[in-house]
């Protein structure tokens, strides 16, 4: 089975090494020259299937349960399993108990806890919300890590490739461009983030901090850098990171420590998302043409999971179209 994907973000990256791995031959094009850029580079990388219950459907949390176990069995020591801390100001605290009443999978935790599990916050929060099971991800040495893995299993990767391969070489296209598929009803969801680099904070896990107008995430990378970012924008527009935007989420750092206050600015970023109406991603078949669109926030928690419904679609020949939140129920 000779199989085209094209797109090399997290979708058609996971799709290949599924494929691959079951004796499909796979070759990824791109029309970008390298994979770095696409959205999938600047997410947050947080594969946390009961926090994003909050705003999400049961479904999210059904297919993204399996999503730490993919990563580490794909890409092993790359994902860390130390869980969620959610916090809020105790003027949000409100947020907090609302937050809870929508998830599960967490225990509530007091200050004593907070400082144990992060001592650099000690003193900082009265109470938070910790959901041991959740983990994550650096999501650019994710990515990277999978397509070193992908070349030594033998996927042909072809970077700044905009032509169509000769026609009937494939036997099957699986189109994972996101936005730039035709597929109707999908819309941009607008995240913004930045990278702050300092020496003067460690956290040990992503923690998620409340607020009514904007909740946002601080996820730790090696080097001293963090990601803060949030991902409630409803626009396709991929124009640079405003100003607003910048401020809100430097507040934000600042609220969760004073010491971001004094980090450097490494880089700002806009990753626009495809997501259909009802938030929930669709693997669908149409002849020789398969289809996985519609992650919306949840591209490296649910990827692994539309990768595997494609992959049976691709070689158990299913032809009837398959909506995976259908499938789920």
């Amino acid at each position: 089975m000779k199989v085209l994907i094209r797109g090399a973000g997290v979708a058609g990256l996971t799709l290949a090494h599924e494929l691959a791995t079951r004796g499909a031959s796979v070759t990824v094009v791109d029309i970008r020259r390298q994979i770095a850029g696409n959205a999938s580079w600047q997410a947050g990388g947080m594969l946390a299937p009961w926090c994003e219950r909050e705003s999400a459907e049961e479904t999210v949390l059904s297919l993204g349960r399996g999503a730490a176990d993919w990563w580490s069995a794909a890409l092993p020591g790359h994902v860390m399993r130390n869980g969620t801390l959610v916090v809020a100001p105790a003027r949000d605290a409100g947020e907090l108990d609302r937050f809870g009443r929508r998830t599960s999978g967490f225990r509530e935790v007091d200050a004593d806890t907070i400082a144990a599990l992060e001592p650099d916050l000690e003193g900082r929060f009265g109470r938070a919300l910790f959901f041991t099971e959740e983990a994550h991800v650096d999501p650019r040495k994710a990515m990277l890590g999978l397509q070193q893995k992908l070349v030594q299993l033998g996927v042909r990767l072809e970077f700044g490739y905009g032509a169509v391969l000769a026609p009937g070489e494939p036997d099957i296209e699986a189109d994972c461009t996101g936005l730039a598929d035709p597929s109707p009803g999908l819309r941009g969801v607008r995240g913004e983030m930045l990278i702050l680099r300092t020496s003067d904070i460690s956290l040990a896990r992503p923690v998620r901090l409340l607020h009514p107008r904007v909740p946002v995430y601080v996820v730790p990378r090696s080097g001293n850098l963090f990601m803060v970012g949030a991902t409630m924008l409803e626009s396709d527009v991929t124009g640079p990171t405003t100003a607003r935007s910048v401020m809100e989420l430097l507040n934000a750092a600042y609220a969760l420590h004073p010491a971001f206050g004094e980090a450097e600015l490494i880089e700002t970023g806009v990753g626009v998302r495809p997501a259909f109406a009802d938030n929930l991603p669709r693997v669908e078949r149409d002849g020789n043409t398969i289809r996985i669109n519609g992650l919306y926030r949840h591209g490296f928690l649910l990827a692994p999971e539309m990768a595997r419904q494609a992959t049976d679609m691709i070689l158990g020949h299913k032809t009837k179209k398959e909506l995976a939140h259908e499938a789920h129920r």
